[in-house]
């Protein structure tokens, strides 16, 4: 985000990062904001000195060392589950795509806010990661900021009801029939 910076963002930030909260973070996330958050100064040291006084649940399979202050391993999604039973602070996801998958699948994840900022990348990975669940989300909040970036409040909405392989498909013309036979035989 440095590099595209919106100060719209600011205020969604500064209400998410304001109280007592707890960091939950996939491994290469970690391994990100661990070798710069504890060394940041300037404008960016009251965040380092946040985040260092915050827990940081670390998803990973590893054994690498967790040497950032406060840092826990956590091996799977029964720990999660676990942690976010206790009394505690809130639990805020930053990044650490591939974790969301099964967080959604075991229904884990209270709200999501997204920043989609108005730059076009050209390629990269899933918002989510590979294997996230088909599910609707309700959208709770937005707002726009005056640079473009659309900032969006979700809360998990329920699983999509099945749609069955032997549903029938609308037809409406000779040409849709073509084109559904292109699909079936993997040609489209």
């Amino acid at each position: 985000m440095f590099k595209i910076w919106d100060p719209g963002i600011e205020e969604t930030l500064g209400s998410l990062f304001s109280g007592a909260y707890d960091l939950l973070l996939g491994r290469r996330t970690y391994d990100i904001f661990a070798a710069f958050w504890p060394y940041a100064e300037g404008d960016n040291k009251p965040m380092s000195e946040a985040f260092d006084r915050a827990n940081k649940y670390v998803l990973t399979r590893g054994d690498q060392p967790l040497e950032w202050q406060n840092s826990r391993r956590l091996r799977g999604v029964e720990d999660v589950a676990k942690v976010k039973a206790a009394e505690g602070s809130d639990i805020i996801i930053q990044g650490s795509s591939t974790i969301y998958p099964d967080l959604l699948a075991a229904g884990l994840i209270d709200r999501l806010i997204t920043m989609t900022f108005p730059v076009i990348l050209g390629r990269g990975k899933r918002l989510f990661g590979e294997g996230t669940p088909v599910d609707r989300l309700a959208m709770t909040d937005h707002r726009v900021t005056e640079r473009g970036t659309v900032i969006a409040t979700y809360q998990p909405g329920g699983m999509l009801p099945p749609y069955p392989d032997e549903a029938p498909i609308p037809v409406t013309s000779e040409r849709e029939v073509v084109r559904q036979q292109k699909i079936a035989a993997g040609g489209w």
